[in-house]
């Protein structure tokens, strides 16, 4: 690492709360966007977690439970009561797997349907509040930085 990329690694830690604590740091910046994404869904009366189990299935409707686990980043052991909050809330049905008896598979309603634009238009504009903040240069390199940490663990 060259002197100058130190020099700015080294003032950027300064000023966060926890020096030498990524995931204390991590942690706290993904608490304060959350409240963002919180106010963004209210109208709904969705949690953050049910909010991105409908995007998954608007992207691929018809996953089985831990597919939908896996793509929300959550455990598939702990996972049942996230879909039994969306479907009392009518936004999800349980079908059994035409090719696995043990298996089911997630799909939406006619209602989570209807919210579908909704749904995506909300992140659309909780991504654009924080390209604001952050600035489009600096956006495109946290995407990147995002990307590689979703990454760490392959």
């Amino acid at each position: 690492m060259n002197g100058g990329a130190f020099t700015m690694m080294a003032d950027t830690t300064q000023s966060l709360r926890f020096d030498g604590s990524v995931w204390c740091n991590l942690d706290i910046a993904l608490r304060s966007v959350d409240q963002i994404f919180r106010q963004s869904i209210r109208p709904d009366n969705l949690t953050v977690i049910e909010w991105y189990v409908l995007r998954a299935l608007y992207e691929r409707d018809g996953q089985n439970a831990s597919e939908l686990a896996n793509a929300v980043g959550r455990a598939a052991t702990s996972f049942t009561p996230n879909l039994d909050k969306l479907q009392d809330k009518e936004f999800i049905e349980r079908k059994p797997d035409e090719t696995d008896r043990r298996a089911v598979r997630i799909y939406l309603t006619e209602k989570a349907m209807r919210k579908r634009e909704e749904v995506l238009h909300s992140a659309r504009e909780v991504d654009s509040q924080i390209n604001e903040m952050i600035g489009d240069g600096d956006f495109e390199s946290f995407l990147k930085v995002l990307l590689k940490l979703q990454n760490l663990s392959e």
